[in-house]
């Protein structure tokens, strides 16, 4: 699933909740997962999750201009490693012109080998309710990941190419996720940090970096689980006038798997 890349990760999705979620990117929760119960049937295993989240950051800046956001997703694994998923999240409407939703639609592959984990795939971003102008587009995604008992640590890449949605230019994001359970407890404790270069930094000379510290805690009994993280960026003279978009901050999460 997405890491880092809002659901997928993406990443987005705050930060600290994409290490642990299933892809996305994207920039999302850990699902649990329904296995078809006919063992003749194709090999599909289908999870969602929703969420609610006091800020929705992605890559360390706000799209909800500090304000709550609802999200969720489904995400399909099918037979040898491939999976598709779907995602969204309520937004600002006056961010960045994006509207008022962003839909995000990937597919993929991801597999393990002995403690090592790799996932590749394609996510597009859509914005269904944007303002005038081009704002949807594409990133290729790549990450591998190394798990040591209660620890994790990961590595990833995002690629977007020239796009008119990107002012004719690319975009390219590395990032370093890196959690660890706490014996005896349902908390993991999570930290992430980010490089972009390209469009997507809303800063004057096109990079920026982002992190994250925070904790995330399974409702015993539940599909619920509680999260909290401590989210920042920095750059060069950030582009935002009232610092609502890039200020560090904290992010609470309540989201629930099926």
């Amino acid at each position: 699933m997405l890491t880092s890349i809002r659901s997928l990760t993406a990443a987005s999705l705050f930060a600290m909740s994409a290490m642990l979620a299933a892809p996305a990117m994207a920039q999302v929760v850990n699902p649990a997962e329904e296995v078809e119960d006919d063992p003749s049937g194709p090999d599909i295993e289908v999870s969602a999750n929703v969420s609610l989240v006091s800020d929705y950051k992605f890559r360390g800046v706000s799209l909800s201009d500090g304000e709550f956001a609802i999200q969720g997703g489904v995400d399909v694994g099918l037979p040898a490693g491939f999976y598709v998923g779907t995602w969204a999240s309520s937004l600002d409407e006056d961010t960045v012109g994006y509207g008022s939703t962003e839909l995000d639609i990937y597919g993929g592959w991801s597999s393990e080998f002995g403690i090592v984990s790799t996932d590749v795939g394609v996510i597009a971003y859509l914005y269904p309710d944007a303002g005038p102008g081009d704002f949807d587009y594409v990133e290729f995604y790549g990450s591998a990941g190394v798990t040591l008992g209660p620890a994790e640590t990961t590595f990833g890449i995002a690629y977007a190419p020239d796009q008119d949605s990107l002012g004719g230019t690319d975009n390219l994001y590395l990032y370093l996720d890196a959690g660890i359970g706490v014996p005896g407890t349902p908390v993991t404790v999570s930290g992430h940090v980010g490089y972009t270069d390209g469009f997507l930094t809303f800063t004057n000379d096109g990079e920026a970096f982002d992190y994250s510290i925070g904790a995330e805690a399974a409702v015993p009994g539940t599909p619920l689980s509680l999260g909290v993280a401590w989210v920042g960026v920095d750059g060069d003279v950030l582009i935002d006038p009232d610092g609502t978009f890039t200020e560090d901050s904290v992010v609470f999460t309540l989201s629930a798997s099926f």
